[in-house]
């Protein structure tokens, strides 16, 4: 079988729209700030795509108001209200994760080295993320930036930089470049986030890059080639922690990964603020960032089509978002998960740490509570439905997505995939949303069959 592979076709949009350039990647094989320009998506998981360019003047990418925790903490500090500690050795990382409430145990490490930085990564120094629900930090050992990804509630998924020298104040500056591989179709056709899976590639100047992008649906030995896994127990395979070339296509059964509890002695561990990279970590991440895709998709589509019918901010725009919901919400209740073939611990504390998180109902269970035994989740339902981005959609967008949700949760989704979702899990969803998110629709209030 001819493995390699040719370059996806830019999206068709206007000229303020980022082309995809075949070969040339920015910010590593990674689902921050730059992977793999070349890839080849799973076929299955896509759905539909934004069309209109990302500056239509219902969405205005470019130049439209932006409230986000990054812009929100880039203002602080320009006015001098809020300041960073640098240190020699990471520069701002500890106090910019500080700052932006980005757990130091979610840190994952991936050593490819497609990227800008190229000449900085491999598998003796591989790069570093760091991420919450709605922001993402990468680091790189040696390099002059910091480079930032933060989910606006309006605008969507906006990429930053921070330069690594010592200066008063920090400046934090919003960047598009990143846009070359962030806006494709892998990411739904907005500016978006994505977990690239690739393979290490041979000493070969001819050879070409292959990987994937890959989310929870994605079963774990489809994942994580060029990145390193801690906690994952021997009964998984994935394609992590191999820095050889592997001889490997998507559906193969992989070779048996090394097993790794922590990364000490696999690499200098020197400025990297935990020894881990985590799997439990690596899977919230892979989720998060497909479900930002889709909420910010569904958001821009209901603007543009407001936008058509003439309407003004207020009126109530009769648009069908039917499809765009489903696809979102099939997603956002783990319809499509991939089972977990044995029972995953993590290493790093990430996984306890991330459970403890609310809000919480009278029960005390929350969405964020992991099961990690047959799936990702306790109740899996996307805690992103938190979001502010979710909060900030139009109405038509809000409600499609409810009234969706409450056909699964309710038990009248009549398709046998729906049946994976037992009773009792539509049942614990319904009540932690009950007491716990503001605004849910009254119908949510009725029996779960």
């Amino acid at each position: 079988m001819d493995r390699r592979l040719t370059p996806a076709p830019p999206l068709a949009r206007d000229a303020s729209a980022a082309p995809i350039r075949p070969g040339w990647v920015l910010g590593g094989a990674a689902s921050l700030l730059g992977v793999v320009c070349l890839t080849v998506g799973l076929d299955g998981q896509r759905g539909g795509v934004f069309r209109e360019s990302r500056d239509h003047p219902a969405v205005r990418y470019t130049d439209g108001v932006t409230t986000d925790e990054v812009t929100r903490l880039a203002e602080s500090l320009a006015a001098g209200t809020t300041t960073l500690d640098f240190t020699e050795q990471t520069g701002y990382l500890p106090a910019l994760l500080e700052a932006l409430e980005i757990p130091v145990e979610s840190q994952v490490t991936v050593f490819s080295d497609t990227s800008f930085q190229a000449d900085l990564i491999d598998p003796e120094n591989p790069r570093a993320l760091y991420f919450n629900d709605t922001v993402a930090v990468g680091w790189v050992r040696g390099a002059d930036v910091l480079e930032i990804a933060a989910l606006d509630p309006t605008q969507g998924v906006l990429f930053f930089s921070l330069p690594q020298s010592d200066s008063a104040p920090p400046e934090i500056t919003r960047t598009e470049v990143c846009l070359a591989c962030h806006l494709s179709w892998d990411t739904l056709g907005i500016p978006g986030l994505m977990t690239i899976n690739t393979l290490p590639m041979p000493d070969d100047p001819n050879s070409y890059a292959v990987g994937w992008t890959t989310d929870h649906r994605t079963p774990l030995a489809e994942r994580w080639g060029s990145w390193y896994v801690t906690g994952a127990p021997e009964a998984i395979r994935h394609l992590g922690n191999s820095t050889e070339p592997i001889d490997y296509v998507p559906g193969d059964v992989p070779p048996a990964p090394p097993v790794l509890d922590t990364l000490d002695g696999v690499f200098d561990l020197d400025g990297f603020l935990t020894p881990y990279s985590d799997i439990v970590a690596l899977m919230v991440l892979e989720h998060r960032n497909h479900m930002s895709n889709l909420l910010v998709r569904i958001g821009w589509e209901a603007r543009v089509l407001a936008h058509q019918a003439g309407l003004a901010a207020g009126d109530e725009p009769d648009i069908d978002l039917e499809d765009t919901a489903e696809e979102l919400v099939d997603y956002l209740l783990f319809v499509d998960e991939a089972p977990l073939p044995a029972t995953i611990a993590g290493s790093s504390g990430y996984a306890e740490r991330y459970s403890s998180l609310g809000p919480s109902d009278s029960q005390g269970r929350s969405l964020h509570q992991l099961d990690l035994e047959q799936r990702l989740l306790k109740s899996p339902a996307s805690p992103l439905i938190y979001s502010e981005t979710f909060d900030a959609l139009l109405d038509p967008a809000r409600d499609a997505i409810y009234r969706r949700m409450w056909t699964v949760l309710s038990g009248e989704a009549p398709e046998p995939r729906y049946q994976r979702l037992s009773r009792d899990d539509r049942q614990a969803i319904v009540e932690i949303l009950r007491d716990t998110k503001p605004g849910l629709p009254e119908y949510f209030g009725g029996s779960v069959g």
